[in-house]
């Protein structure tokens, strides 16, 4: 009997790796780093289950790491200017963040290391190294399709006649759910399935994008610098207070439908447990909180106010705008709650709450 899989291959130095299994039709995709071919393979076995090993039990380099590290914390782990609690704090690594080790702990407790565009010291002890390391970075990392261009057409099925949901910038990151979208034909071979941030359900609202202006890869989440999270000036206390506050909540769990800060939150629930800090009351869903308040344009948005997604008037997506161009949100379920740009999906509307004029 003929068992069929669905594997994701990524070929690094040390040659191709499984990424996935599940048991659909087997695809490999081997064509250098983070690019891929379509080829089906099929595994035959009298029981119809399938012998294939995934990435976790290979004792391998991680692609984009030469000495991985993993924070192994419940949130955030402090990257700090030198070694000691005293130093000062430079960035913050969320829990399964990856990052490279520079200088290895001299027995003094702290480790240097880097990650995006932080380099600093962190507790050894919070950290997972060598061989544990690269294995559960195989577990908890995310394949991922980067725009390389702008206005990247996010369409509801994997056709140029379908439907177009939304709009990516370039440089934005999607979720891939499938490498390629396993059909036969050759037209669907040039799609890959992906997810965009939204309250609607746990996995996102799922999309199509072409693969010739995706760039794919193996990613795990990265440190944020504190000068990623600063924001503008000549704003009133109270949205200071509360951009600050949002912001303490970085790398914090995403999980559809909840909204308990400090232990789950969706988009919605995070915009609306933020604001009942300060004495707001919003409503519950995205819709709803966009249905409310005073709409404003792109031009009056102060740190503070509401920035929704979706496609023309059906929104699916909220975040709280802190300045300089940029958002913070309950985003995913890989990314949990971070800062984007305000422009990573196309607005499609704005909204302010705090009359502070």
């Amino acid at each position: 009997m003929e068992s069929k899989l669905l594997k994701f291959s990524l070929v690094c130095m040390t040659g191709a790796l499984v990424l996935a299994a599940n048991p659909k039709t087997a695809y490999a995709y081997e064509e250098g780093v983070a690019g891929f071919t379509y080829d089906k393979i099929s595994n035959n076995s009298e029981n119809g289950s399938s012998s294939i090993t995934t990435l976790a039990s290979y004792d391998i380099p991680v692609p984009g790491f030469a000495d991985i590290g993993i924070a192994d914390v419940e949130t955030n782990l402090l990257v700090r200017s030198g070694p000691g609690e005293d130093k000062k704090i430079v960035g913050k690594l969320p829990k399964n963040g990856g990052c490279d080790i520079i200088e290895e702990d001299n027995g003094n407790g702290w480790t240097k290391v880097s990650s995006g565009k932080v380099s600093g010291y962190v507790k050894t002890k919070y950290l997972i190294t060598g061989t544990k390391a690269s294995k559960l970075a195989l577990k908890v990392g995310d394949y991922i399709a980067t725009a390389n261009s702008n206005g990247l057409r996010v369409r509801k099925e994997p056709s140029v006649n379908a439907e177009v949901i939304d709009q990516v910038a370039k440089g934005e990151e999607l979720i891939v759910l499938e490498g390629v979208v396993p059909n036969y034909d050759e037209e669907h071979k040039k799609w890959v399935k992906v997810s965009l941030d939204s309250d609607e359900s746990e996995e996102g609202a799922i999309g199509y994008v072409a693969k010739e202006y995706v760039d794919l890869s193996y990613q795990l989440k990265k440190a944020l610098s504190i000068e990623e999270l600063n924001f503008g000036s000549e704003v009133s206390s109270v949205r200071i207070r509360l951009v600050s506050k949002a912001k303490e909540y970085l790398g914090g769990r995403y999980r559809w439908g909840q909204n308990v800060l400090g232990v789950a939150v969706d988009c919605s629930g995070f915009t609306q447990q933020i604001y009942k800090k300060f004495g707001y009351s919003i409503p519950r869903t995205s819709r709803s909180q966009g249905s409310s308040g005073t709409r404003i344009s792109s031009s009056q948005l102060k740190p503070g106010d509401l920035v929704f997604y979706g496609n023309g008037d059906h929104i699916n997506h909220v975040a709280i705008f802190i300045g300089n161009g940029k958002i913070i949100h309950a985003s995913n379920r890989r990314d949990g709650i971070k800062i984007s740009n305000l422009y990573y999906r196309q607005p499609v509307k704005f909204v302010r709450y705090i009359n502070d004029r």
